[in-house]
């Protein structure tokens, strides 16, 4: 099924009611539902490579990682999206009935398309910082060696530092976790998006 995503506003129940038969995935964004772009097979290899190199348990403290279906619930802005990548600092905190619906990662991870970038650095941070549980944004260029990072500091403050080159590793603030990017870039081409 595909939502027609008319001018109108929907309320919650209603995105959530179509969201379950809809064939694409859809954001909502205080009343409005926005089609969410399809990703590239460099976007999709990124988030994987991100995934499979994390490990669930850090210094006895227990992690679970999400890939994109799993959606996250904002309430505090009216916002429903999918992130590419969440991490969740020991168990999930759901909103609504089932378990489709998390509000609490500690870590977020969104691999950089021509169609989303500038939402990903402005609006859709300002949405995650919301949440109190959100320690670390990183944001991951898909056409090169590039990675923007944001780290929350205890006074509430966010540091922003970034990664360029093939030869980089990227280190986590929020937890002991530390990725080349030959190991995140694994099996990326990057002339692929030059055609």
């Amino acid at each position: 099924m595909n939502i027609q995503t008319e001018k109108r506003l929907y309320t919650p129940e209603e995105y959530l009611t179509l969201e379950e038969k809809a064939i694409d995935k859809h954001e909502y964004r205080d009343g409005k539902i926005i089609l969410m772009s399809g990703g590239t097979t460099n976007h999709n290899q990124i988030a994987g490579n991100f995934c499979r190199k994390f490990p669930l348990t850090i210094e006895e403290q227990e992690y679970d990682i999400y890939i994109s279906d799993v959606r996250l619930s904002i309430p505090q802005h009216g916002v429903f999206t999918y992130p590419d990548v969440m991490v969740i600092k020991g168990k999930p905190i759901y909103e609504g009935k089932g378990r489709t619906n998390v509000t609490n990662p500690s870590i977020i991870v969104e691999v950089l398309s021509e169609s989303t970038w500038y939402y990903d650095w402005t609006d859709k941070f300002k949405y995650y910082r919301s949440i109190p549980e959100f320690q670390e944004y990183l944001l991951i260029d898909q056409y090169r060696f590039y990675v923007a990072q944001y780290f929350k500091q205890e006074d509430g403050q966010w540091v922003f530092k970034d990664y360029e080159g093939g030869e980089t590793v990227l280190k986590l603030a929020s937890a002991n976790f530390e990725i080349s990017f030959q190991d995140l870039y694994q099996r990326v081409d990057f002339e692929l998006d030059e055609e």
